[in-house]
């Protein structure tokens, strides 16, 4: 005798239960220790499904809670995860050129991905100086106030600046500097495109200027940028263009060994 077949909403049940484990795991991964009221307000769950969703993430390691009824927090199998992304691929044909770059310059050099709206730092060769900028891997910024934003967005033909924009048209400011319209940052990805790497001039925090180049896989796309990003005093105009032209020419080192071949 056949089996009942399942119905479409049996089926779909796993399915929601990872997607909400997953947003949950997002959540965590925001940093920080989190009690459960906050974590299911963010998540947008009951307290009750939020508890039984973070009872089966610390049984597999990706969670962990302070004592019976403290907060919550990742668990090592989290890190254990993203280590086993940030050390392949674009991370491990990346790091001999980044070091090279923070040798010469003696400055915090980083590498970051898109993801969405937004670039995601996953690796960094931090530099020696005393006043030096510091990026916690795994943080993330605009794409439209960052070099490393602009790197990834300036031979993007799939994603015009309106698609970064709010209701009413505009970009988010973070600074007296931002662009904070699609047609100041179409010509400001035009000049980037032009010259070859992007600039952020103290369009994401006061006093902190970046340069960054775009990195490219095999098929000429570009999978992800390398910058640097110092204080104003450590990098005016001329410096700026000095190591912006520097990150070029790691960054085409960088996409040769991911299989980039010009022409």
């Amino acid at each position: 005798m056949p089996s009942p077949s399942r119905g479409t909403s049996g089926a779909s049940s796993p399915v929601r239960a990872l997607d909400r484990g997953l947003a949950l795991l997002v959540e965590l991964g925001r940093g920080g220790e989190r009690p459960l009221r906050d974590l299911a307000i963010a998540v947008g769950l009951s307290p009750s499904t939020t508890h039984r969703l973070l009872e089966a993430l610390i049984a597999r390691g990706f969670a962990r809670q302070a004592g019976r009824h403290g907060p919550y927090a990742l668990g090592v199998r989290a890190l254990e995860v993203g280590s086993a992304y940030v050390s392949g691929g674009v991370t491990e044909a990346s790091h001999e050129a980044m070091a090279a770059v923070m040798t010469e310059f003696n400055e915090t050099v980083n590498l970051a991905v898109r993801d969405c709206a937004h670039a995601v730092y996953v690796h960094q060769v931090e530099g020696q100086q005393r006043v030096r900028m510091f990026t916690r891997i795994g943080a993330r910024v605009p794409l439209h106030v960052s070099g490393v934003g602009k790197a990834l967005l300036a031979w993007d033909p799939t994603t015009a600046p309106e698609d970064l924009a709010d209701e009413n048209g505009h970009l988010k400011a973070y600074t007296a500097s931002t662009l904070v319209t699609p047609a100041t940052l179409r010509r400001e990805l035009g000049a980037t495109a032009r010259r070859g790497y992007a600039i952020d001039r103290e369009e994401y925090e006061p006093g902190v200027r970046c340069a960054a180049a775009p990195v490219r896989d095999a098929s000429g796309e570009v999978v992800a940028a390398i910058s640097v990003s110092a204080p104003v005093f450590r990098l005016d105009d001329s410096r700026l263009a000095e190591v912006g032209g520097r990150l070029v020419e790691a960054a085409t080192r960088i996409s040769l060994r991911l299989g980039w071949r010009p022409g």
